[in-house]
């Protein structure tokens, strides 16, 4: 990595790392206080899913990135230490990307199948699917921690994390890098894009129908608010949903670049490389974006940070007119 493109990651990086701890505890807090307007069972997807979020701007950001710009030699880069690291991020991003998947399907079943969404769309319901979901994507990850090997021993001290050369050549290997691409974020990608294309479908179809039997194709102007409702829900979930597609994007066209054509990242030419680190640098932003999303398409959410961002100043000017009496 040439100086100009270190000091660029530097302050992307930093900058994220502030951001991304920020915005996510502010979104953690907020919806965790149920004052949005928002169901219980659409609030733990969106807590479950800045959680993750924050894990893995802890994880890639300050542990990974911050470490290697600011710290190097330090206890983080001892083999074991690295390994674990590496399996955290690695299980922290999936997480992200599959609680937008259950997000994704729970509105799918809320706006297209009324006769499930009572049973379904429940707290206890979305409590099970998103620990369920953690517990396989733990367990689907632990393999990472056995793919590394020492680049160098100091003092009988092993450091760094180089990924062993029998992970390019044993099928075994190549088969479960195969699997992981696929699981993520490939499989995601289509579960998204299928669930939106038919919830968009479903819409279409029931606003005309409602349309009708309401009298709005006859020119009436009757508001309806089961298909309000529905519109904010769509917002909601085609912004989170798409906002994941794009800035995933890049990064999803690199690891199928390098799953088809089969040539290694260490083999790339300076073009490849910027390609392959624009992808890193959007799929680390991707994490700090749901709180801005929550802020324009919720006006109770952007109620609740004014009122957090006021608090302090109300309260010390409240506690010096105390003081003053």
């Amino acid at each position: 990595m040439n100086e100009t493109l270190l000091s660029i990651h530097k302050i992307y990086f930093t900058t994220l790392a502030l951001l991304g701890v920020l915005v996510n505890l502010v979104a953690i807090v907020i919806l965790s206080r149920g004052k949005c307007g928002l169901s219980t069972c659409t609030t733990r997807y969106l807590v479950s899913m800045a959680s993750a979020d924050l894990v893995f701007i802890l994880t890639e950001v300050i542990l990974r990135r911050m470490n290697y710009y600011y710290f190097q030699g330090s206890f983080l880069n001892i083999t074991s230490v690295c390994s674990v690291i590496n399996v955290l991020l690695c299980v922290a991003a999936d997480c992200s990307v599959w609680f937008t998947v259950t997000f994704t399907f729970d509105r799918f079943v809320a706006i297209c199948c009324q006769k499930l969404k009572t049973k379904y769309c429940t707290e206890k319901t979305a409590a099970v699917v998103l620990v369920t979901t953690c517990i396989l994507l733990c367990l689907q990850n632990l393999p990472i921690y056995f793919i590394y090997e020492p680049a160098e021993i100091i003092n009988n001290v092993p450091w760094e994390c180089a990924v062993k050369p029998s992970n390019y050549a044993e099928p075994e290997w190549m088969g479960f890098d195969w699997f992981d691409t696929v699981l993520t974020p490939l499989l995601p990608f289509a579960l998204i894009l299928l669930l939106n294309t038919l919830t968009v479908r479903h819409i279409l179809v029931t606003s005309r129908v409602r349309k009708g039997l309401r009298g709005q194709s006859k020119g009436e102007n009757h508001s309806d608010p089961e298909m309000e409702s529905r519109k904010k829900s769509m917002i909601l979930l085609f912004t989170i949903s798409g906002s994941f597609i794009l800035l995933w994007l890049v990064h999803v066209t690199d690891l199928l670049y390098y799953t088809i054509t089969g040539k290694l990242p260490d083999s790339y030419n300076y073009s490849e490389r910027i390609f392959r680190e624009v992808g890193f640098m959007l799929r680390a932003l991707s994490c700090c974006t749901n709180t801005f999303i929550y802020g324009v398409t919720q006006s109770k959410f952007r109620e609740q940070v004014k009122s957090a961002v006021k608090y302090p100043v109300t309260s010390i000017i409240q506690l010096m007119k105390k003081q003053n009496n």
